[in-house]
């Protein structure tokens, strides 16, 4: 109950001290514990039901729909002060941001940030072309009580260039067309943003190969200086050099770039196959080994030397690179399989608080409704790492140990469900829970 006090009392301070302010501040606060809760999905019509039914709060329905479609809650400012919560954001004593980009299917029309996407990943029951909403995000993958966790931090929708050119409706905040801006833009702005922020800290931002080129690199370099550093995968085809010699003395003309060629990633990988050594890695819960190989060569599309890593499989390989020579193998290996957890973070946000169940049409509307479904899941992870005691695994899995997302979620829910909760975070206007139904509901939570 008091760690819950802690997390959304900052939260309410960014609101005025009139009668209007403190509502809107309470509002804020329970609409984030109706998300968190484990009642039902998290449309908004849902989030009102929650409210009222689970809280007891008094409010008319026209008066939450405007708040929730409200074009002045300070999102900027909220975030920050989540950043600011995290406990220990450091990993090795630098901030680790995995970035990728999502996409959430919708149906209906007119809907803000809706159009017709190519889906890569589509299997083969789904549409490869679905009408989706597609953001870019970022989050801070850490350790939370053993286990690794994706904090979202920021994101942007993205928007296809023919669909600003069309000036298609769903393009449109107040009658107004948005701005182009790349994915890798967008990404170089939040990178940008984090990293003021943090102002002292190192950060190393974990991707897939299409986000780690040299439009990334030299966007955010150019801002955060040799504080910004990436580590990717290598495409199969990308060419190596080895590291430049001395120039001879009294050698006239610039020193070279880059040394001799190397060859291609694949040709490498089979070179090396028979070098590589084994390594015991903390990889997706557990501690493998993993036969691999690393060397710091030049890579042309970054302009800089990085440290390459082979992975080998039994009849499989991929490259992992890093343009922080400092990282040793074990931690390239272990920070690129967190990477993975900003797409369980995605199935959470779509599927567990039911962000893809949401109608929203209205551009601010849809903006606060994904803002407030991922500060709700940040704000999951981080009462999770504030907790004393590891929470206890529900629903027991061969080979899982740690808890997981669902577990926290119902911890959350009995704090907030306590009768007691009120007296540390004030409800907006009247209480009118009837305490039969509450008990009811909390069993069912």
């Amino acid at each position: 109950m008091f760690i819950l006090r802690d997390l959304l009392r900052p939260l309410q301070a960014h609101f005025s001290d009139t009668d209007l302010g403190r509502e809107r501040a309470s509002l804020l606060a329970y609409t984030l514990l109706a998300v968190i809760v484990p009642f039902t999905s998290s449309m908004t019509s849902n989030l009102l039901r929650s409210l009222v039914t689970l809280f007891g709060i008094d409010i008319k329905k026209k008066r939450f729909y405007t708040f929730m479609a409200s074009s002045t809650l300070p999102w900027q400012k909220l975030w920050q002060t989540v950043w600011g919560l995290i406990p220990s954001p450091e990993t090795d004593g630098r901030l680790l941001v995995a970035l990728d980009d999502c996409i959430n299917p919708k149906v209906g029309k007119n809907i803000f940030g809706c159009e017709t996407i190519f889906d890569h990943a589509a299997k083969a029951n789904q549409s490869q072309y679905p009408w989706a909403q597609n953001f870019v995000a970022v989050g801070l993958l850490k350790q939370v009580k053993g286990r690794w966790a994706c904090l979202f931090l920021d994101f942007r929708f993205y928007f296809a260039k023919k669909t600003i050119d069309a000036e298609k409706a769903s393009a449109k905040i107040k009658g107004t067309v948005v701005p182009f801006q790349t994915k890798l833009e967008l990404a170089g702005q939040m990178m940008i943003g984090i990293g003021h922020y943090f102002a002292t800290s190192p950060l190393l931002v974990v991707t897939d190969s299409w986000f780690g080129n040299q439009s990334l690199w030299r966007q955010v370099r150019k801002v955060l200086g040799d504080r910004f550093h990436i580590l990717s995968r290598l495409r199969c085809n990308n060419v190596l050099y080895a590291q430049p010699e001395a120039s001879p003395s009294g050698q006239r003309g610039r020193r070279r770039k880059y040394g001799k060629l190397l060859g291609s990633v694949t040709d490498m990988a089979a070179e090396f196959r028979q070098k590589a050594k084994t390594y015991t890695v903390n990889l997706y819960g557990k501690h493998r080994d993993v036969c691999a190989y690393d060397a710091v060569v030049m890579l042309k599309t970054l302009k800089c030397p990085v440290r390459v890593v082979w992975v080998f499989r039994k009849t499989q390989w991929i490259a992992m690179f890093s343009t922080d020579l400092e990282l040793s193998v074990t931690q390239i290996i272990e920070y690129y399989g967190a990477r993975w957890k900003i797409e369980s973070g995605f199935k959470e946000l779509k599927q567990d608080i039911g962000s893809r169940t949401s109608q929203c049409r209205n551009a601010q509307a849809v903006n606060n409704h994904l803002q407030f479904c991922m500060m709700a899941s940040t704000i999951t992870w981080i009462y999770a790492d504030r907790l004393k005691a590891d929470p206890e695994r529900r629903h027991k899995v061969k080979g899982r140990t740690s808890f997981a997302f669902s577990d926290v979620r119902r911890l959350i829910a009995e704090a907030a469900l306590n009768d007691d909760f009120d007296k540390v975070c004030p409800k907006p206007g009247k209480p009118t829970k009837n305490s039969l139904v509450a008990v009811l509901l909390r069993m069912v939570a």
